[in-house]
């Protein structure tokens, strides 16, 4: 299996928002009131995205934008295969994500995560973002959700080593697959 990260496209992300596992699509379903995958591949186009391949498959998007001067959001959405993936971003984020955001004059990077999120919170943790407070009722239906942030006076201090147990165990349990019938539709170039 051939993890790939490059930068985001509207077409892999379109692919991607129009497959979410269904954690994802708990997610954004409860804090945007109307919402296609194209606009939502659109909107995540802003700042830095990526996209992550599996056999040259998009299976999942991530990035960050600023918000305003020294603010940025983090999101990440995915596939099912998403799972199979997180190693990678793990690593990705650390090495080049954390670095451009924070050249680029971030303050406080902040990522919000539905609180029936498990797996999304525990890879907020293992990318060393710290659990700032529940958002009771943040969501459209009143969903509560975690807010997490990285401060400049926080980021850079937790080691790649530290972010490989939770992201490894999901990378394993996910043993469905989903196939190459993408917006790809085949074998890596």
């Amino acid at each position: 299996m051939t993890l790939r990260i490059i930068p985001a496209t509207l077409r892999d992300l379109s692919y991607i928002a129009a497959n979410l596992r269904a954690e994802d699509r708990a997610e954004i379903d409860c804090q945007i009131d109307q919402w296609s995958p194209a606009l939502l591949a659109l909107t995540a186009l802003q700042g830095f995205a990526y996209v992550a391949e599996l056999d040259g498959n998009p299976e999942a998007g991530f990035g960050a934008a600023e918000q305003r001067g020294g603010l940025w959001i983090a999101w990440s959405w995915g596939t099912r295969r998403m799972k199979r993936c997180v190693p990678g971003i793990t690593v990705f984020f650390h090495t080049v994500l954390g670095p451009q955001v924070a050249a680029r004059g971030a303050w406080r990077v902040e990522a919000r995560a539905l609180a029936a999120n498990g797996l999304a919170l525990r890879w907020l943790g293992r990318l060393g973002a710290t659990q700032r407070c529940l958002l009771p009722g943040y969501g459209r239906n009143g969903e509560d959700f975690f807010l997490y942030d990285w401060t400049r006076e926080g980021w850079n201090h937790v080691p790649v080593s530290k972010t490989t147990g939770t992201e490894t165990a999901a990378a394993d349990a996910d043993g469905r697959g989903q196939g190459c019938a993408g917006a790809r539709g085949g074998a890596s170039g």
